[in-house]
């Protein structure tokens, strides 16, 4: 398979406007599109062509790069008679970003394969300061040979790729990593206001925590990334786990934890 060279961006919020950047400045053939005039014009103004709608951004990607939040909307935009599917050539690949189920991956997947189209779902981590110094992990689940094929893409911004399995298991992957950022998180924002009422300084404690059996990426970046997090992102990582309830619930797997966690999350940042 020959590395694909016009790519389109479905989604351009906080992450995938930089995302989109990436691929930009890597030199691929850039089209974006989106329901928010403001991050279209300015990719628009680095170079990117803007879409008038998502069936023709569907016709000028061989990669299509999606990043929607909510299963329902991501395949309305993709599925829906005037979605990008619709647009899509045999032979180009969907590129789903966004945290969603494996069951709604392999939906996508079954409708896009019988109009030739491929499906990988490339799930990732480290928010938009991790796709700002392309330092993105990404965890996919597809055919090996159309991962392979999206790899320099990916390359644009992420620094670590990993292959987990069959369709469905990058989706899978992400949502049992982002249970244990969650929990972790709740942990710590718990474990700061006991300290606090303990009289202790939080600098001087959290440095002592990072070496200790306490240490976590949670307490070693709190008060560079999480402390004051803006309640739309604490009401984002409370959503995420919707998800991963839904999965549990279906597997039947009991996962009391991950349910507190999500409770407690939208208030854990509040200094």
């Amino acid at each position: 398979m020959s590395v694909p060279k016009r790519v389109g961006y479905l989604g351009v919020g906080n992450i995938g406007e930089v995302i989109a950047g990436n691929a930009l400045g890597a030199g691929f053939e850039l089209m974006v599109y989106d329901l928010r005039a403001e991050p279209l014009e300015r990719l628009r103004a680095r170079g990117a062509k803007v879409a008038p709608s998502a069936r023709e951004l569907g016709a000028h990607a061989e990669v299509l790069q999606v990043s929607i939040a909510g299963d329902a909307r991501i395949e309305n935009a993709l599925c829906a008679p005037d979605g990008a599917l619709a647009g899509m050539a045999a032979g180009s690949v969907i590129a789903l970003h966004s945290t969603m189920a494996p069951a709604t991956v392999r939906r996508i997947h079954e409708r896009a394969r019988a109009a030739g189209v491929e499906v990988v779902d490339a799930q990732v981590t480290g928010g938009s300061r991790g796709a700002e110094s392309r330092t993105l992990c990404m965890m996919v689940g597809g055919d090996p040979a159309v991962v392979e094929r999206c790899r320099p893409l990916f390359a644009a911004s992420c620094d670590r790729i990993y292959h987990m399995g069959a369709i469905g298991a990058g989706a899978g992957a992400k949502i049992a990593q982002q249970m244990m950022t969650v929990m972790n998180l709740a942990g710590v924002a718990e474990a700061l206001r006991v300290a606090a009422a303990a009289g202790l300084d939080r600098e001087r404690f959290l440095e002592m925590v990072a070496h200790s059996t306490g240490q976590s990426y949670a307490a070693d970046t709190w008060l560079a990334r999480w402390a004051g997090l803006p309640q739309a992102q604490a009401d984002g990582l409370y959503d995420g786990m919707l998800p991963a309830l839904a999965l549990a619930r279906e597997a039947g797997v009991a996962v009391p934890l991950t349910a507190v966690a999500q409770q407690l999350i939208r208030t854990a940042f509040a200094d």
